[in-house]
């Protein structure tokens, strides 16, 4: 659909958020979902416990390669379901599908660990919530894509933006009004600081299985820093923040500007400020295109010095002919062109409501309701056997595109997608880096054997 029609014809699409919960508890029956977690550490319980207060469900396992990890989230799972139970652990993914059949399974895995869990549950015939970006490479996203298909699953992608109250309000009000008028450029951009630096590679703990956590990628020594969390800052695992942070609002602005692959992506920058002998090996400056036919799009990476916004430091701005609107995670402010009054709405938090996320540990209280929301879309495109608002093949879109972005940047050229073959346009160099080489014994998945 032409991006102006778009616009046009989801002017009545407003989501009734809490609405909506009510209506899925008062619709579920009362057998619980058999649900299974793959990755028991931050955003994993996070989406675990947030499903629970949205629709009945029995956890019925729970895999990390972290048995300390694994341990704690059972005990946690143990005062949090409704009939008490504590868990089964594992430390493989595959023994959990086999052992305990799950309707549904949720991967919060670091990014190199969610194409194959995810595949595999597809293939076991579960449903599916992953975390983003949804791949490592482009390759594992057109497989995951072609799994969910073939084998009739639902996919949904935690791209938590797509449900988050206050920017669909933005949305509402700014964008799908026509109050802005037309738009002609939107700005990305991350101004968070680097990572300090790992400390020296150390001895393995016996409660973790680092041959396990390493997996198809690339070997990297055990660090004690790296897990949990700052994995991110290492590129066999990761694609920084171009998949960490510039994922979230560019799939965002794809969705309200109802866009879809874009036709070129030019990137440069690389790591310029960052001491030497960090370990950390992704880079904290980066420029990128996201090119349309009648729209930019724009990521600004800046991991040092100071923020340009103090109150926007990740975020997005959208410069209309009749004003801009800036969007992150926290607020919204509309500025008109000609001096009129500035609009701001905070971001909507539910501590009343949720309590208990109170006692989630580092919980992103900003983030909740976005989250519950986005994981009530998935039960309730679950059951209605509909395609969720963030389905696996959006995901991958705005997951490749970042990847992309990477690539460019590394090889130092433009690359330019036919969105049809999924390929890069008269670049053999630039395809060839399309899927990473897995290590050892384990075989990348493709579309084609799925």
């Amino acid at each position: 659909m032409h991006r102006r029609t778009f616009l046009k014809q989801s002017g009545s699409a407003a989501i009734g958020l809490a609405a909506a919960g009510t209506r899925l508890l008062a619709q579920q029956s009362d057998r619980p979902i058999r649900t299974a977690l793959v990755g028991a550490g931050w955003y994993g319980k996070t989406d675990l416990f947030h499903l629970m207060q949205v629709a009945p469900i029995d956890v019925v396992g729970l895999c990390d390669v972290d048995q300390h990890m694994a341990a704690e989230a059972a005990a946690l799972v143990s005062t949090r379901q409704a009939s008490g139970k504590r868990p089964p652990t594992y430390g493989d993914y595959r023994k959990l599908l086999k052992d305990q059949a799950p309707e549904v399974v949720l991967v919060g895995t670091p990014d190199h660990w969610h194409c194959l869990p995810v595949v595999e549950a597809c293939k076991a015939g579960a449903d599916v919530y992953v975390q983003k970006p949804i791949s490592y490479d482009v390759v594992e996203g057109q497989a995951m894509v072609a799994a969910a298909r073939k084998y009739g699953r639902t996919v949904q992608v935690g791209l938590e933006r797509r449900s988050t109250p206050h920017l669909l309000e933005a949305r509402d009000r700014y964008l799908l009004s026509g109050v802005m008028g037309k738009i002609g450029f939107i700005d990305i951009h991350s101004y968070y600081g680097s990572h300090r630096g790992f400390k020296p590679a150390g001895q393995v703990p016996s409660h973790m299985d680092w041959e396990q956590y390493v997996g198809p990628a690339s070997w990297v020594n055990y660090h004690p820093d790296i897990h949990p969390r700052s994995w991110r800052h290492r590129r066999e695992f990761s694609n920084g923040q171009t998949g960490d942070l510039c994922v979230h609002f560019f799939d965002l602005i794809r969705y309200f500007m109802g866009l879809g692959w874009p036709k070129r992506i030019a990137s440069t920058g690389g790591s310029f400020m960052r001491p030497e002998g960090t370990h950390v090996n992704v880079h904290d400056t980066q420029n990128t295109l996201f090119e349309y036919d009648d729209l930019q799009v724009v990521w600004t990476q800046k991991n040092w010095g100071t923020s340009p916004d103090k109150d926007y430091p990740w975020g997005a701005t959208i410069y209309g002919e009749k004003g801009t609107l800036k969007l992150s995670v926290w607020r919204y402010d509309y500025i008109p062109k000609n001096g009129g009054e500035v609009i701001r709405r905070d971001c909507v938090e539910e501590r009343e409501a949720y309590p208990e996320d109170l006692a989630h540990k580092e919980t992103e209280i900003f983030a909740a309701p976005g989250n519950r929301a986005q994981l009530l879309d998935f039960i309730q495109a679950r059951a209605e056997k509909r395609r969720p608002v963030a389905d696996i093949e959006e995901g991958h879109i705005s997951s490749a595109a970042c990847i992309l972005a990477n690539l460019s940047m590394e090889l130092g050229r433009e690359l330019r997608w036919d969105a049809q073959t999924q390929q890069v346009i008269g670049d053999d160099e630039a395809n060839r880096h399309l899927a990473r080489t897995y290590r050892g014994d384990w075989v990348h998945p493709t579309p084609q054997n799925i």
